[in-house]
């Protein structure tokens, strides 16, 4: 993939992404039980999982989902998420609408926030949820990892919507990833190498995201862009401060990582670093008590479990009503791998814990 950019041939990702929708057409998911069809909401496309009509019931509830891939990889449409969407509807007895954002490339930042926040806003309209008999007082927005934090800043803007005249119930994050402030938190140290998210891959992510030059991800590694003498990061510094935020189980012996002098020519050149939309851990108190009841699923071997915990954390200091669900013996995007031949228990139990926690408050 990489030879084909340095050759410019084409994007890397594109490669990457068409050799993984590929592999994925050799095997495919599917049920007699639940009905997929894709549709456009507001001029993003969707997918929508519906259950069958039952005689005891007039209305059922629902699930929003945004799903990960960095914000460049994936679809709602591969088996692999396809297959997730399906068995919650099964599950759940609800409809599930999952979000088929513009991907890196093709868009960067604020372009796929844009698109799951539109098809979102039009879901959650009276007469939309009538169409698919939907309850609006029981609807969640959930994501994974890059789909986590869409979802993270959706709920955040819906939150403060004067207009909106249905608003979701739940969130439920699935290790999302909140904040690019600090690539030297523990879970980040700890886990810098680890298969699947390694440290630079996700510096990587962050820049292709931001349509940055990834000749400043050195900089961003050693935390360059939010050192004290860039003013622009100060406002901020206390709203990610994991020596306070994190127990001492995940701190164990890690240091802060924190530059005297740095380059402040790097939230110039990348503002969306300090915008709340892309990084929700750095939202306003105010505004994270104005967020759902939530659900929050880390894995110890990922080195995006500390944003999660300490999204958590803000969230119940703020008065939010939180599940923390952390399994140590697990790493970053288990939760989609439980077909052959990635059919982990891993993901079968973090599947399972939190289609569970959304049976019972859903």
């Amino acid at each position: 993939c990489h030879l084909v950019h340095y050759l410019r041939l084409s994007h890397h990702l594109i490669v990457l992404n068409y050799l993984i929708c590929t592999f994925d057409k050799l095997k495919s998911v599917s049920s007699e039980d639940i009905q997929i069809t894709d549709a456009v909401f507001d001029g993003v496309e969707v997918r929508v999982f519906e259950p069958p009509a039952r005689g005891d019931e007039s209305l059922k509830r629902s699930v929003v989902y945004i799903h990960g891939g960095g914000w460049a990889l994936a679809s709602a449409r591969t088996s692999l998420y396809n297959n997730l969407c399906r068995i919650m509807a099964e599950s759940l007895n609800a409809v599930v609408v999952s979000v088929e954002y513009r991907l890196v490339p093709e868009v960067c930042f604020p372009e796929q926030y844009h698109d799951a926040l539109r098809a979102t806003k039009h879901f959650l309209q009276p007469d939309v949820l009538a169409e698919y008999s939907v309850d609006p007082s029981r609807i969640a927005i959930s994501g994974d990892s890059a789909g986590g934090n869409l979802a993270a800043a959706v709920c955040q803007q819906l939150s403060k919507d004067e207009d909106l005249m249905v608003r979701p119930k739940l969130q439920a994050l699935i290790y999302p990833v909140l904040q690019a402030f600090d690539f030297n938190t523990p879970s980040y140290q700890q886990n810098m190498n680890m298969p699947v998210l390694p440290r630079y891959v996700m510096i990587n992510y962050w820049i292709d995201y931001f349509n940055g030059n990834h000749d400043l991800a050195h900089a961003l590694l050693i935390n360059n862009h939010t050192a004290l003498n860039v003013g622009q990061a100060l406002s901020f510094r206390g709203r990610l401060n994991w020596t306070s935020l994190l127990p001492s189980s995940f701190k164990k012996n890690y240091k802060p990582v924190v530059q005297t002098t740095g380059t402040a020519e790097i939230i110039q050149k990348m503002p969306a670093l300090l915008d709340v939309r892309a990084v929700p851990l750095l939202a306003d108190n105010e505004t994270l008590g104005l967020q759902p009841k939530t659900y929050m699923l880390t894995c110890e071997n990922d080195v995006l479990r500390d944003d999660g915990v300490m999204y958590a954390k803000r969230l119940e200091n703020a008065g939010v009503d939180v599940t923390l669900d952390h399994f140590h013996d697990c790493f970053h995007g288990c939760m989609i791998f439980t077909i052959w031949p990635t059919d982990f228990s891993a993901g079968v139990q973090t599947r399972n814990s939190y289609i569970k926690w959304l049976d019972e408050n859903l």
